[in-house]
Order: C-alpha cells, then sequence, then structure tokens
C-alpha cells in the first residue's frame, strides 16, 4: 500500500462530500424543474453528474492503491430556495465548502509526504479553481436579471458555462 490510512481515510470522507454535492445539485435540479426553469436544470444535471464522476474518481484511486471504498450515509439536502439566485448562491456557497474539503485532503497528504495522492488530487484543486468562477459567473448573471423573463433570457447564456474547459 502506497498511501497511509489516515490519507485513505480522508479520501473515502471525500467521497461522501462528492455524493453529496451530487445529491444537492439533484435536489436543485427537481426545485428548479418545479419552478419551470428547465435550462437551468439542464446545468445542475450536468453539475450533479460531474459530482458523481469525481467520487467514482477518487473510489478508483483508493482501489487502486488498495484500499477499501467505504460509502458513508449522506445528509438530506435543503429543498427550500424560493428563487433561482437562492439556488445559484447556495451553489456557489457549497463550491467554496468544496474547495475547503480538497485543500483539506491536500493537507493531509502533505502532511503524510504523500506525493501520489498529492500529485492526484492536483487535478481536484484545479477542477475547484474553475468550479468556484462558473459558479461566480453564473451568480453574477442570476443577479443582473431582476425578473423571471430576464432569467429566462439567460438560459441560452449559461449553457455556454458548461462547455468543457480543458476539466472534465
Amino acid at each position: 500500500m502506497m498511501i497511509s490510512s489516515k490519507v485513505a481515510d480522508r479520501l473515502n470522507l471525500q467521497i461522501k462530500y462528492e455524493y453529496y454535492s451530487y445529491w444537492l445539485y439533484q435536489q436543485m435540479v427537481f426545485v428548479l424543474e418545479t419552478m419551470g426553469y428547465t435550462v437551468f436544470a439542464k446545468w445542475f444535471t450536468a453539475q450533479a453528474a460531474e459530482e458523481q464522476t469525481h467520487a467514482l474518481k477518487i473510489a478508483k484511486y483508493l482501489l487502486d492503491q488498495g484500499y477499501e471504498v467505504k460509502l458513508m450515509a449522506l445528509e438530506e439536502p435543503p429543498a427550500n430556495w424560493k428563487t433561482v439566485e437562492e439556488i445559484v448562491q447556495a451553489a456557489l456557497d457549497h463550491e467554496i465548502e468544496v474547495t475547503k474539503n480538497i485543500s483539506e485532503c491536500v493537507d493531509y497528504a502533505i502532511e503524510a509526504k504523500d506525493h501520489a495522492t498529492n500529485n492526484f488530487l492536483k487535478w481536484f484543486v484545479d477542477e475547484q479553481v474553475e468550479e468556484v468562477a462558473t459558479a461566480k459567473e453564473l451568480l453574477s448573471l442570476v443577479q443582473m436579471a431582476k425578473t423571471p423573463d430576464q432569467i429566462l433570457l439567460l438560459e441560452n447564456r449559461i449553457m455556454e458555462l458548461r462547455a468543457p474547459q480543458g476539466g472534465e
């Protein structure tokens, strides 16, 4: 085994966080669908799928390192958003939290002098820079739109934010 059990445990916790991100974004999809914002819902559907991919990527790394993947219980995500802006703000806040979680994983790897895991996590660090920037841009666009009609006009623009930018 190339990584410490402490690092492996922290990566298992990160899998939980990634699946929670999937769960949270999926809840946002359902709320957006209820509100009638189908393109926003598609955007968050893609975001949810991306988070699931992140969890699987970490799981594969753990398995490749000879460790078990231990799925943990997920908390129930909120579902009480009233506006698109509230949802997008929650997504930004969540991505900032995910960034802190990834940084903690890196800290564990550095502390353990685990160069392989540190290198593996570099992709996630870069991904979080992109995720936070995209969420900030989406929030800025939504905040410029002051009426439901203006928010609907944004729907063509927001899918451009989903375009691959070298990450996924």
